[in-house]
């Protein structure tokens, strides 16, 4: 154990009442800063992480380190997490030592939810301590004083690192870190995360420069394993098709009634809504069971916030919107909806029960199908193994480079070469070589070539004494009121007469409603009353409606977890362990077809009612099947082959038309991504959606104006405007660089395409049948209902499923 003689003895004290010990990554964290050294911390949910984060500077306010006299005014310690809940918890919970020790420490909060008279005094009479969110540190470093309110830093603790760090809210706190370094040369960086595969990464991330070996690793203690167990149907068969895992739900309901407080996740908003439903209706004792999901309004996820906290619900069913370190003690179950579709948020879910590190958590994971069952069992040993998972860095978003650029402005005049070797200092943006510092000058200051002919494209000049300045102090209102990364769908206000906010529906979604259609939203029905620009009209409805659909991203299976699935498939002797539905489904494929393997791309090629369908195993996740689907039926077309249509999720993508695919190599040479692919996203809505979005996030179009905020549509009107404008006469525009790297890595797993191409060329093995095959069928299922909200048709499905499958599972054609 390390020493511990770094932690005052009223922090000791403190500890040794509650019961605690001071653990040894604690004591690391400590001896770290003492220092003077960056740090990131790795340890498992209940670890103590965020109270190592702040030791150092809780230990800075005892009065044994300050000597009796009084801690100097200014900011002192910044915390950024990616939730604005995880800012509000962190502070109750920092406020209990430093109240019950006495401490002369003050703590906020600040979000955009904020009060503005607060913004105004926290910038004017700053707390010691400041927890906030990337977005909201952007726009307090865009204030003429932000270089006397950060003067005075001393550290930096980025909690859930791994949430965002590889992302555009990524992007824009690595520039927030290199400009506050530049204010404060001796700030240290310090991050926290329990689930990250590549630590190293993030050490680059964190560092000044990207120099890891400036940043400890620090790993936590190890916790007890966690207890994870698959869920089965009682009397009946893993399902064929669907994802919602209704089916679970009695048995869901019994586990809840089992145990004090129990935390149901589901992946979509959608499927939350949906469940939350099912359980209601199962609910025969009248449980106090919850829900919280991102589109719900602030007030209602506060108060679920605090009935959880409080212990008044049984069990409270959410979303990726609670997957970070909300820490409620009580919770002693965690219930996984459907596909984890990743071994780090599964473990981070999981961690979210007992949220200790001597007791082990409890999860239950319930597969929607026989597909997710694999996927399921592959994430139980993932987990068992401590195996992690996540997303690779990529090169920072010039959309973003732009925000900072203009927010560095609107604190005060800049130097262009100084401003550049602080940007450089990030590591996701030591890319940008000074030609391309230069395109984003010019980008901000008059919009590029195009667009420097409008007086509202204005915005930045460079005057005689080398300096870049606002060209009117107006910009600097507009920046602050439209800056952001977080980009919703567009979005529709959902509001009860007397003005009671229940939350926001997808605008696309609220169009189809007309006064008196229901939907069910929040967990009421709802009827419509009327509908205005921004809002819906609603009041309680006696009859139950539709749940709305939303199109946020959908989370893609991880490529551990793929290869950990095909590593399943291939291992014939490890299927005793499987249920014998699920052993006989593979052992039919493998009689009448072959299986896929990691490292081989299985094709299968049969007819089927008057179609010729071809399977591809390629397991790359939905989005990557997406686009393939996108591309090979355009080659399809091409070569005469009448393609009709086409269907994919996370493990297969199904092509069908009226002739026969005899070479599917062909369909997926690489070439594929330098033709088809260029022409698909140019004349698609693909790229047009990503310049929207960049056009936002840029500033180039605002979102809103002193006292209106624009509509979904009137944004799409002028950034559509802008891109028709930009495409014709500067098509190599920043902005359209901007968005074309977003086509290609966010919105198409290019990447992921690429590893499927390669595959093609030398490990492709096409099986001729005579009709479907076994493991096709869950993805067959889905055709017609591609569209269709995951859970909506699962009862459908399953009808049509159990006929394909007993087409698929006879031995030989009778």
């Amino acid at each position: 154990m390390m020493d511990s003689a770094l932690l005052p003895p009223e922090l000791a004290g403190w500890l040794a009442a509650r019961g605690w010990r001071l653990r040894r990554h604690q004591a690391e964290m400590l001896a770290v800063a003492e220092q003077g050294r960056h740090a990131l911390l790795v340890a498992d949910t209940g670890a103590g992480k965020t109270l190592a984060g702040f030791l150092p500077s809780l230990a800075d306010f005892c009065p044994s380190r300050l000597e009796g006299a009084l801690p100097p005014d200014g900011l002192h310690t910044l915390y950024v997490s990616p939730l604005k809940a995880l800012a509000h918890d962190v502070r109750r919970n920092l406020l209990l030592p430093a109240e019950e020790l006495g401490l002369p420490v003050r703590i906020e909060t600040r979000s955009g939810d904020t009060p503005s008279e607060r913004k105004a005094r926290q910038r004017a009479r700053p707390p010691h301590i400041l927890l906030t969110t990337p977005e909201s540190l952007s726009l307090l470093l865009s204030y003429p004083e932000s270089a006397t309110l950060f003067a005075g830093l001393q550290r930096v603790v980025v909690d859930e690192v791994h949430a965002f760090a590889n992302g555009k809210r990524g992007d824009l706190l690595a520039l927030s870190l290199a400009r506050l370094q530049a204010l404060a040369p001796a700030m240290q960086r310090v991050a926290l995360s329990a689930t990250l595969a590549e630590p190293d990464a993030y050490r680059r991330w964190l560092a000044p420069g990207g120099a890891a070996e400036a940043v400890a690793l620090v790993d936590g203690e190890a916790g007890a394993p966690p207890e994870l167990e698959i869920v089965l149907p009682e009397e009946a068969r893993v399902p064929w098709g669907g994802h919602a895992a209704a089916w679970a739900v009695p048995q869901l309901y019994e586990a809840i009634k089992a145990n004090r407080t129990t935390l149901v996740f589901c992946n979509t908003r959608f499927l939350a809504e949906f469940i939350f439903q099912e359980l209601w209706d199962a609910n025969e004792d009248n449980l106090p069971i919850g829900i919280h999901h991102g589109s719900l309004s602030v007030e209602a996820r506060r108060k679920v916030e605090s009935a959880m906290a409080a212990g008044k619900l049984r069990a409270l069913v959410c979303t990726a919107s609670l997957d970070l370190g909300v820490d409620w003690g009580d919770v002693d179950l965690v219930v996984q909806m459907g596909a984890p579709k990743g071994s780090s948020r599964l473990l981070q879910r999981i961690g979210r029960a007992n949220h200790r590190l001597d007791q082990p958590s409890r999860a239950l994971l319930a597969p929607g199908n026989r597909f997710e069952f694999l996927e399921a069992f592959a994430a139980q040993e993932a987990v068992a193994a401590g195996q992690r998972d996540g997303d690779a860095f990529r090169p920072g978003g010039l959309d973003v480079l732009a925000q900072h650029v203009m927010a560095c402005a609107c604190a005060g005049p800049f130097d262009g070469d100084a401003l550049l070797a602080e940007v450089q200092s990030a590591d996701s943006y030591r890319w940008v070589d000074p030609a391309t510092w230069e395109r984003v000058l010019g980008f901000v200051a008059n919009g590029g070539y195009a667009l420097r002919a409008y007086d509202r494209f204005q915005r930045i000049t460079k005057g005689r004494d080398k300096l870049w300045r606002l060209t009117h102090p107006e910009h600097a209102a507009r920046h602050r009121l439209n800056a952001g990364i977080i980009m919703d769908s567009e979005m529709i206000g959902v509001r009860f007469r007397n003005g009671k906010a229940l939350g926001r529906v997808e605008e696309s979604f609220a169009a189809s409603l007309k006064p008196g259609a229901t939907f069910r939203f929040a967990g009421l029905d709802l009827e419509v009353e009327a509908m205005r620009e921004t809002e819906l009209w609603v009041r309680a409805a006696k009859k139950s409606g539709q749940i709305p659909s939303y199109m946020g991203a959908r989370m893609p299976l991880t490529t551990h977890l793929s290869e950990r699935v095909q590593a399943l498939l291939a291992d014939r002797t490890g299927w005793a362990r499987f249920p014998d539905d699920v052993r006989e489904w593979l052992e039919m494929q493998d009689w009448r077809s072959e299986l896929p393997a990691p490292g081989r791309l299985l094709v299968e090629s049969f007819p089927h009612q008057g179609r010729f369908y071809t399977v591809f195993y390629t397991f790359e996740g939905w989005p990557a099947h997406q686009s393939l689907g996108m591309l090979v039926t355009k080659r399809m077309e091409a070569r005469g082959l009448a393609p009709l249509g086409f269907v994919a999720n996370d493990y297969a993508l199904a092509v069908w038309g009226l002739k026969t695919v005899d070479d599917p190599a062909a369909l997926l040479s690489p070439d594929i991504l330098a033709d088809e692919f260029v022409d698909w996203v140019q004349n698609s809505y693909l790229l047009r959606r990503a310049f929207r979005e960049v056009a936002v996030i840029s500033g180039l179009v605002e979102r809103q104006h002193p006292g209106k905020r624009k509509t979904g549509r009137q944004v799409t009107f002028s950034t559509d405007l802008i891109y028709d404008v930009l495409l014709k006469h500067e098509p190599d525009h920043l902005l359209i660089e901007a968005a074309w790297a977003d086509a290609r890595a966010r919105m198409t797993d290019v990447g992921r395409l690429a590893g499927v191409l390669d595959r093609a060329q030398y490990q492709l093995r096409h099986v001729r049948l005579d009709r479907v095959s076994p493991l096709a069928v869950p993805v067959l299922v889905m055709v017609g209902r591609e569209s269709t909200p995951q859970g909506q048709a699962d009862e459908e499905l399953l009808l049509e499923a159990e006929g394909l499958a007993g087409l698929a599972m006879r031995p030989a054609r009778d």
